[in-house]
C-alpha cells in the first residue's frame, strides 16, 4: 500500500476543509492555480490578474509572450480544469504588460578627487576654494 495517498487538487481540497462560504473567493483560487497549470517557465514571464466571471485575465510580459500563450489559450484551459477540479475559467484574456522594475539602490555619491571637497565645513571649504583662485599658476 502506498504510504503518501494520491495528491488532491487544490479546489477539492479546500472544498474538503469546510470553510464558510466567501473564505477563500474563486477569484484568488484561480489566480493561485495559475503556475500550477502552466509551469514555473511560464509563469514566471506571465502572472494571472483577476477573474471576472468565467474570464481570466492575464498579464504577460510582451506581445511575444501574448501571442504564443494565445496559441497555447486551449491547452492551458484544460489544465486549469484539471487543478482546480472544477471549470471556473471559461475564458483566458492576455494583456501585454511591461514588467515593473523593481526600486533600485541608490547609488553610492563618486569620490571626488579634488582635495578641497574634503572640508567638512561648508565656509571654509568655499573659501579655500576662492583664494585657490586668486592664486597665480
Amino acid at each position: 500500500m502506498d504510504p503518501f495517498p494520491a495528491m488532491e487538487r487544490a479546489g477539492r481540497l479546500i472544498s474538503k476543509l469546510g470553510l464558510p462560504a466567501g473564505a477563500v473567493s474563486i477569484e484568488a483560487l484561480a489566480c493561485a492555480a495559475w503556475p500550477e497549470a502552466v509551469g514555473k517557465k511560464i509563469a514566471a514571464h506571465a502572472r494571472a490578474a483577476s477573474l471576472a466571471g468565467k474570464l481570466l485575465r492575464v498579464e504577460v510580459e510582451d506581445q511575444i509572450w501574448q501571442r504564443q500563450l494565445a496559441v497555447l489559450k486551449s491547452q492551458i484551459l484544460r489544465k486549469l480544469e484539471e487543478v482546480l477540479g472544477q471549470p471556473v475559467v471559461r475564458e483566458i484574456e492576455f494583456r501585454a504588460v511591461p514588467r515593473r522594475r523593481l526600486p533600485q539602490p541608490a547609488a553610492e555619491p563618486r569620490q571626488s578627487l579634488d582635495e578641497a571637497d574634503q572640508i567638512p565645513d561648508f565656509v571654509l571649504r568655499s573659501i579655500y576654494k576662492q583664494q585657490r583662485r586668486r592664486r597665480p599658476a
